[in-house]
């Protein structure tokens, strides 16, 4: 655990450098998406919010974590190496044949809980894991990480509704709400706003948040840690990119690999950090 908000500050900046490095050099991956995400998965495991043991991905105590948008899973690799899953050697074999790291998340791989990429679908095996420890009397919570395009599928709210009616207070997602699929600006494509309107519809806690600022992050996973009765669902406003001055919040970055000019003012953005 990292108690030192300097410290968590300088894992993201650890993490962007390590996804762009182990991306470009197969020229395969979604920087961006990985991008809006870091500081929700570097409070999660660095941040004392999930309950785990290094170099044991098999702990039969350990939190489970489901990057739903199974294009940026790639984005937790750096950390489960960091933590002992996996050798760190396996970083420089990243979408290749010699490698177990896919492209997209596979359950295949130490740390990955459920293979992903069609979206919506693994809210459902959350809503699973949650409600199995509910039987076995577990006292482990399961979390997820949306994309905003998984609200357009109807398999999203059966599980929401399922969450609800079971009361799986030991479930929390959260919404990396980048406002950005892969057609552009998602308003612009299917508003899903009042999305806060929406999930407490459905009976759920809902909180809404910076994404990047560690103070509102660890503050909201806290609170849905202690929540009682219902699940919870934070809304992490985010930016798709963040951290890289040409890919923020502009859609085509989604899956566009970077020139050699764009890759060296990456790195040059990269060496600073605007996360708060």
């Amino acid at each position: 655990m990292i108690s030192n908000k300097k410290d968590l500050i300088d894992k993201s900046k650890w993490l962007r450098k390590e996804i762009f490095e182990m991306v470009i050099k197969v020229n395969q991956g979604h920087i961006a998406s990985a991008f809006s995400q870091s500081e929700i998965v570097i409070s999660l495991f660095y941040g004392g919010i999930m309950n785990y043991k290094i170099g044991e991905p098999n702990y039969p105590y350990r939190d489970k974590l489901i990057i739903s948008k199974g294009h940026s899973a790639m984005g937790i690799y750096p950390i489960l190496a960091d933590i002992g899953y996996f050798s760190k050697d396996e970083l420089k074999k990243y979408g290749s044949p010699k490698g177990i790291l896919r492209i997209y998340g596979d359950k295949s791989i130490p740390g990955i809980d459920s293979t992903s990429g069609s979206l919506a679908q693994a809210p459902g095996i959350a809503c699973g894991f949650a409600y199995i420890a509910k039987l076995e009397k577990k006292n482990t919570k399961t979390f997820i990480i949306l994309s905003d395009g998984e609200h357009y599928e109807g398999s999203l709210w059966e599980s929401a509704m399922f969450a609800s009616h079971h009361k799986l207070d030991n479930l929390i997602f959260i919404v990396d709400r980048n406002k950005q699929i892969i057609l552009g600006k998602d308003e612009d494509c299917l508003s899903i706003e009042p999305l806060d309107k929406k999930w407490e519809s459905f009976g759920w806690n809902v909180h809404k948040i910076d994404g990047h600022n560690y103070d509102e992050l660890l503050n909201a996973l806290n609170i849905c840690k202690s929540q009682n009765g219902r699940p919870s669902v934070i809304i992490a406003n985010t930016i798709k990119g963040k951290g890289i001055s040409y890919m923020e919040d502009v859609t085509r970055w989604h899956n566009t690999m970077p020139n050699e000019q764009e890759i060296m003012i990456a790195r040059k953005d990269l060496e600073n950090n605007n996360i708060k």
